[in-house]
């Protein structure tokens, strides 16, 4: 991607995801962090607009501090059913709640992704719709008791056991469901 050749590319998340995603798609990148980004939203925006809303915020936070040959990546990524935004838990019961929400349901995850340079800015949004067949509170207590459904938007992680044994279909793409829509991204380097 000669047109970023010239830009030190920074990766404005927390997100171990994000982070492994990007390395495999093989572009030279350093993680930075700022604390404090107030992460709200106005209570009347309909809930497939708060990603792109929140990327935004988040890249809005670094911009003060890039210096002209670096180029910020920022994301969010939010599990969506009916129109009932489904954050990360808080609590063991929360996860358990938030998977039984999902089960025999369909629900869409979508994020938000902001790219920008001191001169530039692009977002865009993907969206996965995502179908699990009907889980049983044995097997929710086990992804829960078993894996770290805290640090995630809908209490789980496509990438581990709760995939393979929950998810019957996806619609779009699985690396979004993830944390970042890596091709869509890739596309949008390109042409930046």
């Amino acid at each position: 991607m000669k047109n970023i050749e010239k830009y030190h590319i920074l990766l404005g998340s927390k997100s171990p995801r994000r982070r492994e995603l990007l390395q495999m798609m093989r572009i030279p990148f350093n993680v930075v962090t700022i604390s404090g980004v107030e992460e709200t939203y106005p209570y009347t925006m309909p809930p497939r607009e708060v990603p792109l809303y929140l990327s935004g915020i988040k890249a809005d936070a670094y911009l003060p501090h890039l210096r002209d040959n670096e180029l910020i990546i920022t994301a969010d990524t939010l599990v969506i059913l009916g129109d009932k935004i489904l954050g990360k838990p808080h609590s063991h019961e929360d996860a358990m709640a938030t998977l039984r929400s999902l089960s025999g349901k369909t629900h869409q995850v979508v994020t938000g992704v902001t790219i920008a340079t001191r001169e530039r800015r692009t977002s865009f949004s993907s969206v996965t719709d995502v179908t699990f067949g009907q889980l049983t509170d044995e097997e929710i207590c086990y992804y829960v008791d078993n894996f770290n459904p805290m640090d995630k938007a809908g209490a789980y992680g496509i990438q581990e056991w709760i995939g393979g044994a929950a998810v019957e279909k996806i619609d779009g793409s699985f690396y979004n469901v993830m944390g970042l829509p890596i091709q869509r991204l890739y596309k949008e380097l390109q042409i930046f």
